[in-house]
């Protein structure tokens, strides 16, 4: 397709709310981080390399049982708030806008774990809480 030659009435969306399919044998809990595997399935938040943190799930979805797609999950994009991680991985306001690093389905780090975790989202904020995670 060449490149335009007039207006384009260009679709549009909000960009805060993505369904995926759920992975096979897993329960993501409503408020979870949730993230998205290297076959493009949603799975709750772990340490491993080869996730994609994609933000909050919306409701608890409970694939247990099911294959890969048999349930799909909604993932809210946003800021929200985890629990911050501990001793030299803990987030600290010096970190605002790096990443940060899944630990599991409530929990980031400063750092991958020596190449162990993937990315969670980017640092937002940080209160007594914990770490707001940017996943826009």
């Amino acid at each position: 397709m060449g490149a335009l030659t007039a207006e384009r009435d260009t679709p549009a969306r909000g960009g805060d709310l993505i369904s995926l399919p759920a992975a096979a044998a897993k329960k993501i809990y409503g408020g979870s981080l949730t993230a998205k595997d290297a076959s493009g399935n949603a799975t709750p938040g772990a340490t491993a390399t080869t996730l994609l943190g994609m933000g909050r799930a919306k409701d608890t979805v409970d694939n247990s049982n099911g294959s890969a797609g048999d349930l799909n999950v909604e993932i809210e994009k946003g800021i929200f708030r985890f629990a911050n991680s501990t001793s030299t991985d803990e987030i600290t306001r010096a970190d605002i806008g790096s990443n940060c690093y899944i630990v599991d389905d409530q929990t980031v780090a400063k750092t991958s774990g020596s190449s162990t975790r993937s990315v969670a989202g980017k640092v937002f904020d940080v209160d007594s809480l914990g770490v707001w995670v940017d996943f826009r």
